[in-house]
């Protein structure tokens, strides 16, 4: 990696054509802060204003307001520029508000807070007071980008596995099909033309970073934006303002506890994209709170939604749709979801009542094949894939075409010609005698499902291995359920980092190793702790014989390994390539 962390090579090159369409992207000069107050009253959060003075300004005459102007926005107070608004925003290590006085001296002309400061510790900046900040940023962010996708035909997916490819395989087939479309999910930007790795360790970016790619994909002449849409993005509105066409639930599995505290209030996040379809959007909490199975639809925050483009082919305006995986055991609650917010339902499966079903699967020697059935007819599905799962993924994105009435010819040529996601059931191939995979697999359900797979890619005498990790400051359920998925499956189980945070490694890997004992593995035998993820590796490959199968799982495409007070720059299928040279192979 270069300096800067980017990739060195094309991958750079590309990177780097992304900065630059994103720093385009940014609006110039300066903007009436009448319109940001018209704004946040018309979505029900602010709650007063304050003059530079201690003067209420809560008029929509009032002189302060009348006068100012905004000439940026950030929620970092290193991020403020003279004249720019700082929205202060409570997180989980440290309160936005703590830093109101840093970013005032940086300039800041405006502040969104949620309780008022005294004048004098933040004259001569105005002080907007709104409900909760981390809402209101997602207004700020819409008001000062323009709204960008009111002009894009928006497609959310969101589920526990599979969003990635699934996205990836959506543009793939929207391209195919004539509709330009740009995307932002956990492994992928592109913009226009350009397309590269995702330049930060997150799923869904902040509001400001998300509204900042949407104006850069509508500059760029893209018609369609997909939009990996995760719970926390959901929870806390990051993804607020933005008028959802079509909403694709992939499926529903144990993740994010430590977050939203319950599998209710997790299923709730996720069911919420399914809410924002509705014609007034969401209501002032979107996604409610994060301990229950309910959402907050009152009529305090709802914008109406206006017209789009019709920039379909044959000048076809966007409909407004839910996509469901009808073999999820919560695809009911997805399905009303989608009906209460009046749009139309797709849903796709292996049940013989979806709309768009897959039977005849089969694996060949460079991918799998299926034939496709839809409410328009049948067709062959052809995917360079590994992992049966991936027609499933593929199915979400045949509904995708149904509810655009796409070309399903197009459609599937597109999915044809999909290669897979960077870090995604990637097989890494240095002549060795045994398989490399390395996958992003990174809960239980999704670690069985590939574990699962690839047991059909094992040759005589050989076996699964797997090398994989768990996040710190995560969810703690999951990580003896993930031991034991593996110990069951697996010859050899090396627990190794992740992301461990703030959190002590090895009592993460100890955490681990309980599931994977309690499925018959022994200490020191086919089971090992090895905290350092380049040594679990190079171990994982030197345990390897002819016939295996090695799983590198949880990394896949991420650029770091987070630590307490550091990021250790990673690239997992670099890091292989290294092991296996070293190795003696390739």
């Amino acid at each position: 990696m270069s300096a800067d962390g980017l990739r060195n090579g094309p991958d750079e090159v590309a990177e780097r054509a992304l900065l630059v369409r994103l720093a385009a992207a940014e609006p110039r000069g300066l903007k009436p802060l009448s319109g940001l107050v018209e704004r946040l009253r018309a979505a029900g959060r602010l709650r007063g204003v304050i003059g530079p003075g201690g003067e209420s300004a809560s008029e929509p005459g009032a002189a302060a307001v009348g006068r100012g102007t905004v000439a940026g926005i950030a929620y970092d107070s290193r991020r403020v520029m003279p004249g720019g608004c700082f929205v202060a925003v409570p997180g989980s290590h440290a309160d936005g508000h703590a830093f109101v006085d840093a970013a005032v001296g940086a300039g800041a002309g405006v502040v969104v807070v949620e309780r008022p400061l005294s004048p004098g510790d933040v004259a001569p900046a105005i002080q907007l007071v709104v409900d909760r900040s981390q809402l209101a940023l997602a207004t700020v962010a819409a008001w000062w980008y323009g709204d960008p996708a009111a002009n894009l035909g928006v497609v959310g997916i969101t589920g526990t596995d599979g969003k990635s490819t699934t996205a990836g395989m959506a543009v793939a087939a929207l391209e195919a099909a004539g509709v330009r479309t740009g995307l932002v999910s956990t492994a992928e930007l592109k913009i226009g033309d350009v397309r590269a790795g995702a330049l930060a360790h997150v799923t869904t970016p902040e509001a400001p970073e998300l509204q900042r790619t949407l104006r850069a994909i509508r500059a760029a002449g893209d018609v369609a934006a997909i939009l990996e849409s995760t719970s926390h993005g959901l929870a806390l509105e990051r993804v607020g303002e933005i008028p959802y066409d079509v909403a694709i639930m992939t499926n529903l599995t144990h993740e994010h506890l430590e977050f939203h505290g319950t599998f209710e209030a997790y299923r709730a996040a996720k069911r919420s994209l399914f809410e924002r379809l509705g014609t007034r959007g969401v209501g002032s909490n979107g996604a409610g709170d994060a301990t229950g199975d309910t959402a907050d639809t009152s009529a305090t925050g709802f914008r109406g939604r206006t017209q789009k483009p019709a920039t379909l082919p044959g000048g076809r305006p966007w409909p407004r749709g839910g996509i469901v995986n009808a073999d999820d055991p919560n695809a009911a609650i997805f399905a009303a979801a989608t009906r209460d917010a009046g749009a139309i339902l797709l849903t796709y499966g292996a049940a013989a009542t979806s709309d768009v079903r897959a039977t005849d699967i089969a694996e060949t020697g460079d991918g799998l094949v299926a034939t496709v059935t839809t409410p328009r007819g049948s067709g062959t599905l052809r995917l360079s894939l590994l992992g049966r799962f991936n027609v499933h993924n593929a199915l979400a994105v045949v509904a995708l075409g149904e509810l655009l009435e796409l070309d399903p010819a197009l459609v599937l040529a597109g999915l044809a010609g999909f290669r897979g996601v960077r870090g995604r059931m990637e097989r890494i191939d240095h002549g060795q005698p045994f398989t490399l995979i390395v996958d992003y697999a990174h809960t239980p359900a999704s670690l069985a499902t590939v574990l699962d797979d690839l047991a059909g890619l094992v040759g005589p005498g050989g076996g699964r291995i797997a090398v994989f990790g768990s996040a710190g400051e995560r969810d703690v359920a999951k990580r003896a359920l993930q031991g034991r998925v593996a110990g069951e499956r697996c010859r050899l189980v090396i627990a190794t980092d992740e992301d461990p945070r703030g959190e002590d490694s090895m009592a993460i890997l100890e955490q681990i190793a309980e599931g994977a004992e309690a499925a018959g593995l022994r200490r020191g035998d086919d089971l090992q702790l090895i905290p350092d993820r380049r040594a679990a590796i190079a171990a994982a490959i030197a345990r390897a014989r002819p016939g295996d199968v090695v799983l590198l799982a949880g990394k896949g495409h991420e650029r770091s390994i987070l630590y307490a007070d550091s990021d250790l720059p990673w690239d997992e299928r670099r890091v292989a390539e290294e092991c296996l040279a070293a190795a003696g192979y390739g």
